[in-house]
């Protein structure tokens, strides 16, 4: 279930509502009446949660989970085990993403008001003109938050940090010690869509973000919250200006990325790694510790720990300098004259 500091909960609904809503087929009539109370993907679905299945190979989790509900395409219905009830729909992620906008929704400020009433600052917190900080949120002993910051509900921030100015800040829990230079964004929506009845649809991301203590994250720098998991920077990693790190990124510790960085989603990176300026990395992909990045790399599959990989697509240093060589020097050559 979404972290209930950042997200409103909208529900129940019942099964029978919910099929109405979406458009499904419920395969068992007599669960109409059940209500489920939120959304969850197949690893964290509880009782009272429905979620969905779009790819057989997971098939496996969803016989283990206790979802209430889940929504399938007609041919997988075979695959829904007993007790849970089956949403019947060609588009299982939309009727979730669908099912997710009726359940839940991001809190939001109140308007009119600077610090919310029920915001907890301890001693020593400098707020600069223009701050705006959130109902629930909670600033630690000798932070400084930059002119016009915005720091949204629920958003937890440690102890001696540095915040600065036009800084947007939401979703998040932050470590000690850390600092978010200007124009950084925190716990946006990551990029996610689905293709709908209608055409393609957002989905909502219901994650969060976390930074460890002793982050430093760089000027005009985007970190996106969570699509289902959360999104995580571990501790005394420094990232540069202007890098992007897309929703579920786990980074590990004492992590070095250069200016125009940019992680796709569900990346892990190990502890040690460093990045150069321009790396670009695919989804769903592996960083081994201590891994080593040149600048401009583009890396589209998993990198051992301790390895140094330049070149698009990245590819072992030497190798890549080795073909780099022979290029040049097979363009050098002159036109019909071998040498």
């Amino acid at each position: 279930m979404p972290d209930p500091r950042f997200f409103e909960d909208l529900g129940p609904i019942t099964l029978g509502e919910l099929a109405e809503l979406v458009g499904a087929q419920l395969s068992l009539p007599g669960a109409a009446r059940r209500t489920v109370r939120g959304v969850a993907i197949l690893s964290q679905a509880k009782a009272d949660c429905v979620t969905f299945l779009s790819d057989p190979r997971h098939a496996e989790a969803l016989r283990e989970n206790k979802a209430a509900a889940c929504f399938v395409r007609p041919n997988h219905l075979g695959l829904v085990p007993e007790g849970c009830a089956a949403l019947v729909t060609p588009l299982p992620q939309a009727a979730y993403a669908l099912a997710a906008r009726r359940l839940h929704r991001p809190r939001s400020l109140v308007p009119g008001q600077a610090v919310a009433a029920d915001a907890e600052l301890e001693d020593g917190v400098v707020l600069a003109p223009g701050v705006v900080v959130g109902s629930g949120a909670r600033i630690g002993r000798g932070t400084e938050i930059g002119a016009n910051t915005v720091i949204g509900p629920g958003v937890t921030i440690g102890r001696d940090c540095l915040i600065a100015a036009n800084v947007s800040i939401a979703c998040a829990l932050i470590g000690d010690r850390v600092s978010i230079l200007a124009g950084a964004v925190i716990g946006e929506p990551g990029f996610g869509a689905t293709l709908g009845p209608k055409g393609l649809i957002d989905i909502p991301q219901l994650g969060r973000v976390i930074l460890q203590d002793g982050v430093t994250l760089g000027a005009n720098s985007c970190v996106d919250r969570g699509a289902f998991d959360d999104t995580v920077i571990g501790e005394n990693t420094k990232i540069d200006n202007m890098v992007q790190i897309a929703h579920n990124v786990r980074v590990g510790r004492n992590c070095v990325m250069a200016a125009h960085v940019g992680i796709s989603g569900s990346v892990t990176i190990g502890d040690g790694a460093q990045l150069g300026g321009r790396v670009g990395v695919a989804d769903h992909l592996n960083i081994g510790a201590g891994a080593r990045l040149a600048a401009a790399a583009g890396v589209m599959k998993d990198i051992p720990a301790g390895e140094t990989w330049g070149g698009f697509p990245a590819r072992p240093i030497r190798t890549w300098l080795r073909e780099s060589a022979w290029l040049s020097r097979m363009a050098g050559r002159k036109e019909g004259t071998g040498e």
